[in-house]
């Protein structure tokens, strides 16, 4: 193999092929990236078993096509911090030599034929998207899923498509996102899928323009993704998702609208006086506005009023502002806050495409 390449370029895409790769393994070979360099591109592999990415570079002069595979800690940094505008990329024997203008590094390669095969694209889409919106769609349900493995069905997003409405949920049991938009066109045919986090943080990480279009195909227990750069394969979180729609209130009968940057900042400015046993902030919705409080007992106080248009009874309700500002990062210019009681969960929305369901705290 031999090549010249685009430094920033294959940076870029060490970085986002990185996110695949896991720092603890019993298997080494996990922690390589394969670089496989054909005519007019090179690819780079990553892949831990249950996740994979191949990602294309093709700002690439290839003089001889080839593979290798090395530690993909090691490429990452030498390519990171090096400052020339293209780099020499050549193998010889078990080594891969990479060569700047000042600089020369000598990497130990792996045994190629012993990674794992990873899955690929194959076919045509089950539907295709516009990468803008699926990303955006991530953003706004991916913080919501549950972290702790003991509650594996619930930790990943749930995608639901049925003819042009694709929709996304992630609840960890104390709260739940929902966002959704319509497709061009309709699916093949219905179905839904778990997706693990990290999956889906992946998507986070790929340079995209504006008119980028990700293709989604789904097989037994995996999910394809491939966009112009990048094919992502995962499998897919196994068990039931919850039957969200029993989560959501319909009968809240208090409704407050706020500016979402005015209500983030008073959030943030009462979230300064909480504490591990003192996390909670209360909300007291009355004719004057939103008056936020919270106390850490031997501590102090805080007290921060901001703007609220209420309609119905006024109400003080206990949120965890953690959970509160997740949500308020990714909504609108506005958002309104639906409530029922102290007691029961309120719906915080943010134009048509985005619902988020708390769970209240008790406060003394």
């Amino acid at each position: 193999m031999k090549l010249i390449c685009d430094r920033p370029v294959l940076s870029e895409a060490l970085a986002a092929i990185s996110a695949v790769i896991v720092t603890r393994t019993p298997k080494p070979i996990l922690q390589c990236v394969r670089l496989t360099a054909d005519s007019d591109c090179l690819t780079l592999t990553a892949y831990d078993q249950e996740v994979g990415m191949r990602y294309r570079v093709t700002h690439v002069e290839v003089s001889q096509p080839g593979e290798t595979l090395v530690m993909a800690e090691r490429l990452t940094s030498i390519v990171r911090e090096n400052t020339d505008e293209t780099l020499a990329l050549e193998t010889s024997d078990d080594l891969l030599h990479v060569r700047g203008r000042n600089a020369h590094y000598q990497i130990y390669g792996q045994n190629v034929r012993e990674f794992p095969p990873v899955p690929d694209f194959e076919g045509e889409p089950d539907f295709r998207v516009p990468m803008a919106k699926l990303v955006g769609a991530v953003d706004r349900t991916v913080f919501a899923a549950a972290r702790e493995s003991t509650r594996y069905a619930i930790n990943g997003v749930m995608w639901e498509w049925k003819g042009k409405k694709l929709q996304f949920v992630a609840t960890d049991g104390r709260r739940l996102a929902w966002t959704g938009f319509s497709m061009d066109k309709a699916a093949g045919s219905d179905g839904k899928a778990i997706v693990p986090v990290k999956t889906l943080n992946l998507l986070a990480k790929l340079r995209s323009e504006p008119d980028d279009v990700i293709d989604v195909k789904l097989e037994p227990n995996q999910l394809l993704l491939r966009t112009p750069r990048a094919t992502i394969s995962s499998v897919l979180v196994e068990g039931n998702f919850p039957n969200y729609e029993d989560v959501i209130p319909r009968d809240c009968t208090r409704t407050a609208e706020m500016s979402t940057q005015e209500f983030l900042s008073a959030v943030r400015q009462t979230a300064l006086l909480t504490s591990e046993d003192s996390r909670g902030i209360r909300l007291s919705f009355g004719e004057e506005g939103l008056v936020l409080s919270s106390r850490v007992p031997e501590q102090g106080e805080a007290r921060v009023q901001t703007e609220a248009k209420l309609k119905g009874s006024p109400i003080d309700i206990g949120f965890n502002p953690m959970y509160l500002l997740d949500a308020l990062k990714v909504c609108q210019e506005t958002v309104t806050l639906e409530m029922k009681e102290p007691s029961k969960p309120g719906v915080l929305r943010s134009g048509p495409e985005f619902l988020y369901v708390l769970m209240p705290l008790t406060l003394s």
